[in-house]
């Protein structure tokens, strides 16, 4: 896992910002307050980390499917299997990084509840930045703390 899971950053500055890029129609940069006005959902999450042991937590927030839908991917919405090759890279500001497919967040497909948290345990993130959360993880590793950036790819180089 990236960082402790706590709400850290309640300091007085400015709010962090996530950007979204990549093969989108509307890019955008997001803060908390921004992403509290998607539906909030809420997760229980019990963490099994090979360097802090078993961590448990309720996050909330939106889904992260809702969030980037509204961004616009660029795929064919006529055609439901475009959305497969298309892949999400996640970074936080500390350089830890995820990856994940559409298929795996697309409620035609995975249907994964992936969340990008605006809180922690009942404490606001709007300093430190969003969380990406994978309830259904059993490891915490593609937990990343205070996103940075958020990349939608479906032009990847196919492997040939």
């Amino acid at each position: 896992m990236s960082q402790t899971l706590t709400a850290t950053g309640r300091a007085t500055g400015p709010a962090a910002r996530l950007v979204l890029s990549g093969d989108l129609v509307r890019p955008a940069e997001l803060t908390v307050p921004d992403l509290l006005c998607w539906p909030q959902h809420a997760a229980e999450v019990s963490f099994e980390c090979a360097t802090s042991g078993t961590q448990r937590h309720r996050f909330a927030g939106p889904l992260l499917h809702d969030v980037l839908a509204d961004a616009g991917p660029g795929f064919d919405p006529a055609r439901r299997k475009d959305r497969l090759r298309f892949l999400i890279a996640v970074c936080g500001t500390d350089g830890h990084r995820a990856l994940l497919s559409w298929a795996e967040i697309d409620p035609d497909f995975g249907r994964a509840p992936v969340l990008l948290a605006v809180s922690i345990d009942g404490a606001g993130l709007d300093r430190a930045g969003p969380q990406l959360v994978l309830p259904q993880d059993r490891c915490g590793a593609r937990h990343i703390s205070a996103i940075r950036t958020i990349r939608v790819d479906g032009g990847y180089t196919p492997w040939a």
